[in-house]
């Protein structure tokens, strides 16, 4: 590390804070981890590992742009990740179906095909029967579909214990701590303080999700507008197979997994910081899927659950540098936290290794002001 030095410390132990300490690490960092849960846990363990930037269309070019570099970078990511600590994610990138139910659905897809390939993204629109040959468990009502080759899914729990393997196998230290607060003077940021002391910091980033707005301990100026929006999924049990790729349908979207879960989500709600799964929520999700495919209602409901994602004003995530020397935000990537992982590691260890921010413009503080960012909100999570 040439501009702060080589100790770095980051907050949050989900995806995002994992794999920058892992791309940190590998570049030569020093660095340390601290969470007041699990690694990995929250988000990153409640997400279905969706990674599917077209399937969400996505509005926002510059965000769309870092979607699809961190989708290509996938592969080598998770096998850098397999390598250091000999765990497999299980990444699936063999297509994402699109499932329509009527004829005005059939023609939105056909249109969104159709911008697809202005991009020089690979689809395939398929009629009633080509989606029904893909995708037999879908039911009689669907009217077509629309396939996108390049997307897929990772299995998030497993990534999760990759990168806590390859992080550990880097000499990354990953510690959960009851209390954590980031100490700076007036200039610049200087480390962290736990229940076991203070812990000094070449440079300190904040990566905790759904909690970021709320670490104690920041400058008002540098506290990022996130709150938490609470999804919540369920899991089937049903045949290994049997649900061929992931597949989005009206209200849900479902993804196979290879233990023959079958999980199903995610509700979008505002509710704090609540993260019981509900039987409205419960509802919501079924009724979806067992409209979209009827034969569902015949398996187990073996899990539900709910997590919390970092949400922000403009839906864009909150990246790069603050307005205190050496204090780094990495948070507010709503529903593609586990999507951006690899382009955010990589951005934000080039801002910390060089100052390069020059990917990060969009995405920086300094669009939101620092007007209605108030102290109350710097309450210990």
């Amino acid at each position: 590390m040439q501009q702060h030095g080589g100790d770095v410390i980051v907050i949050g132990a989900g995806l995002i804070g994992l794999s920058l300490a892992f791309e940190l690490a590998e570049r030569g960092a020093a660095v340390r981890v601290y969470d007041r849960g699990e690694p990995a846990r929250a988000a990153s363990w409640a997400g279905a590992g969706m990674l599917a930037p077209y399937t969400e269309r996505i509005t926002n070019e510059a965000l769309l742009r870092l979607c699809e570099e961190s989708l290509r970078d996938y592969p080598a990511f998770v096998r850098r990740v397999a390598d250091a600590g000999g765990v497999d994610a299980h990444l699936r990138l063999d297509g994402v179906v699109y499932a329509a139910f009527d004829s005005q659905e059939f023609l939105s897809l056909q249109r969104h095909a159709a911008a697809l390939r202005a991009r020089g993204i690979e689809c395939e629109v398929l009629d009633r029967a080509g989606a029904l040959k893909g995708e037999p468990w879908l039911g009689p009502s669907v009217t077509g579909a629309l396939s996108k080759k390049q997307e897929g899914f990772v299995d998030n729990r497993r990534l999760g214990r990759a990168l806590v393997a390859a992080c550990e196998a880097r000499g990354v230290s990953v510690e959960r701590s009851h209390s954590i607060a980031m100490e700076c003077d007036a200039r610049r940021a200087l480390g962290v303080r736990t229940e076991r002391g203070f812990i000094p910091g070449g440079v300190v980033v904040n990566a905790c999700g759904a909690w970021a707005a709320r670490l104690v301990g920041v400058p008002a100026s540098c506290v990022p507008p996130v709150e938490p929006v609470k999804g919540q999924m369920i899991a089937l049990g049903v045949p290994t197979g049997f649900v061929r790729r992931a597949t989005w349908v009206p209200g849900a979207y479902l993804v196979p997994r290879d233990d023959g879960r079958l999980l199903i989500g995610a509700t979008v709600e505002s509710s704090g910081f609540d993260e019981r799964a509900t039987a409205g929520g419960i509802h919501a999700l079924l009724d979806a899927a067992l409209t979209a495919a009827p034969a569902l209602g015949d398996f187990t409901m073996t899990e539900s659950w709910a997590g919390l994602r970092p949400g922000t004003p403009d839906g864009l995530p909150v990246l790069g540098p603050t307005p205190l020397a050496n204090f780094f935000l990495a948070t507010g990537h709503y529903r593609n936290g586990i999507l951006l992982a690899p382009a955010t590691a990589r951005s934000i260890a080039d801002a910390v290794e060089s100052g390069d921010v020059s990917r990060l413009e969009t995405f920086a503080l300094a669009r939101f002001g620092t007007e209605g960012v108030s102290l109350s909100r710097m309450t210990h999570a």
